[in-house]
């Protein structure tokens, strides 16, 4: 197999493909003067197994280009089987119509990334289960929980635990992490959120008073609600509040607001490529999901279990 990476991640390609012990694929992917995307592969990949490793993170359109263009590349190359890696998939939050005259953008990724030549597809923590029913090709999404149970359990595993969902559409996830964590008790922050970016804490469910909270959530972009919701842990009694994110979106001013919140700190995986502020800030810490993503590339690779991961 081989392993090939986009611009938008290329130290978490370099830590998959350390992982796997093999270099990445040798190509370019740059632009021309008026920012089309070119990619060109300087290696042979017919009849290979080839792993495209591509974010679809700010810029996303930009990101989305190169990754279709990637494959388009690798088909016309005569690659034997070609799965997109998306550690972080765009678009994923439109993954149903909130009201009239609104696309389904999600589904309209999918097809694209079907229609360019894509066999599979390898993601992380998909905003919404129903995604993998929008490819009509083999889907694998992986979960972040176990890594993130495993850094719970080294940092606060001596405190009283209480695992809060941020939202009542993030249960299922809370509920999956607090399993792991020697099935400790789970709170709700129930919320009623006016427009998209903004959110107002109504109130909390769950006795949270004396315990150390640890929110859970797959994507932190605005950071509105999470601080928020840390905020109201913090006035109905928490002896603390940190964070476990997938997808480090942090658009605008959200380090920000994450550095002077009531978080403890905000944990994000390497999803998404930190920026500089995000790096700098003493309040937020990257896990590296790289191994992860290296074991499910194995296992597809060699035609083995991916779901056996996380039993």
């Amino acid at each position: 197999m081989k392993i090939m990476a986009g611009n938008s991640n290329l130290p978490l390609a370099r830590a998959i493909s350390a992982y796997l012990e093999m270099p990445l694929t040798d190509a370019s992917v740059r632009r021309f003067a008026d920012e089309e995307v070119f990619v060109e592969i300087h290696e042979n990949v017919r009849g290979e197994d080839v792993f495209v490793v591509q974010s679809t993170a700010y810029p996303a359109n930009d990101n989305l280009m190169e990754l279709l263009i990637c494959i388009d590349a690798l088909r016309r190359a005569s690659a034997k089987r070609i799965t997109a890696v998306v550690p972080y998939f765009g678009y994923a939050r439109q993954d149903r119509k909130p009201g009239p005259r609104t696309p389904i953008s999600a589904k309209l990724v999918a097809n694209l990334i079907t229609q360019a030549g894509a066999d599979r597809v390898l993601a992380v923590d998909l905003h919404a289960g129903q995604i993998q029913g929008f490819f009509d090709i083999p889907t694998d999404n992986l979960f972040a929980a176990p890594v993130m149970a495993a850094d719970i359990q080294t940092r606060y595993g001596t405190q009283e635990l209480m695992v809060v969902s941020p939202d009542v559409g993030g249960v299922v996830r809370a509920r999956s992490l607090a399993k792991r964590l020697n099935n400790a008790p789970l709170a709700i922050v129930d919320k009623r959120r006016d427009r998209p970016g903004q959110s107002e804490v109504m109130n909390i469910i769950g006795d949270v008073k004396g315990r150390m909270c640890i929110l859970i959530d797959d994507i932190i972009d605005s950071g509105g609600t999470l601080c928020n919701a840390a905020q109201a842990l913090m006035d109905a009694g928490a002896a603390g509040v940190s964070a476990y994110i997938t997808h480090g979106v942090l658009s605008g001013g959200a380090v920000a607001r994450v550095s002077n919140s009531a978080l403890k700190e905000l944990v994000i995986t390497d999803t998404i490529m930190p920026t500089e502020a995000t790096a700098a800030s003493d309040r937020i810490r990257v896990l590296t999901i790289a191994p992860l993503i290296g074991e499910a590339v194995r296992r597809i690779a060699d035609e083995s279990s991916v779901s056996s991961l996380f039993d």
